[in-house]
């Protein structure tokens, strides 16, 4: 089931471990997704934390919260972009998107085949999605003292195997949050040395899994009007020439 919008906004903008874990998962976004001028952004779920770097740039930035979890204004201070809207119906186009953010949207849902399915729907081809999802082997999903501790959590090729299905293909995932999900300051002063960690030493496992994928879109096969055209249909083949009349006259 999925969280409550306010405990949600609690956790990431009112307290330490929340604005660590909000930094650690959004710089890693912005390394692979560097903000360009013209793009849509979406995310789905709570993924507002990890939008704020595209508002400028983008043409449109939208946040989709699901029924069960609530809505909040957002960003502070600006005119709003986050709507309500159920998990199985999203209300964009198909194909609009060019990026897509899922945060607290897959591993809480009911349904999570109909998100994939509205994740697909919406991207435009070349677009590229980004699920944030509670690493099964990490210490973030063995404790519920964050919102990464509820829900599904997953392995990577779980989630990989996951996302094929339904018409992805995954080209890269990381790790993050390799700090333990503790309010202590030790280790929210040393939460930056964790990270850097935590990408030299591959044993090191993050709280958080992170997985982009592209959309597949499958060329034209074979066939068709193609095959028609190079095999042209004749009329009149088979049939044999002219005879004449038995009873037809020659002329002199």
């Amino acid at each position: 089931m999925h969280l409550d919008v306010q405990d949600l906004r609690n956790f990431y903008y009112r307290t330490q471990l929340g604005r660590v874990a909000q930094r650690a998962i959004r710089d890693r976004m912005l390394e692979m997704w560097a903000p360009m001028v013209g793009h849509t952004v979406a995310g789905f779920g709570f993924a507002v934390p990890l939008l704020r770097p595209y508002l400028e740039t983008s043409r449109r930035v939208v946040g989709l919260m699901p029924g069960p979890q609530g809505v909040m204004p957002w960003p502070a201070g600006m005119d709003n972009v986050s709507v309500l809207c159920e998990e199985t119906s999203w209300p964009l186009p198909t194909g609009m998107v060019d990026r897509l953010a899922v945060m607290h949207g897959l591993e809480t849902s009911e349904n999570p085949g109909a998100v994939l399915e509205e994740a697909h729907r919406v991207l435009g081809p070349g677009g590229k999605a980004l699920f944030v999802v509670p690493n099964r082997v990490g210490l973030w999903s063995r404790s519920d003292a964050t919102p990464f501790g509820f829900g599904r959590p997953y392995s990577a090729r779980q989630l990989e195997t996951q996302l094929r299905s339904f018409g992805f293909t995954p080209e890269r995932n990381v790790t993050v949050l390799h700090v333990p999900p503790s309010q202590a300051p030790f280790w929210l002063r040393t939460s930056n040395f964790w990270e850097q960690a935590g990408r030299r030493l591959p044993w090191l496992s993050g709280g958080v899994l992170m997985i982009e994928v592209s959309k597949q879109v499958y060329a034209p096969t074979r066939g068709g009007l193609g095959a028609v055209v190079k095999r042209p249909m004749r009329v009149l083949e088979g049939m044999g020439q002219p005879v004449p009349s038995p009873t037809a006259k020659h002329g002199p």
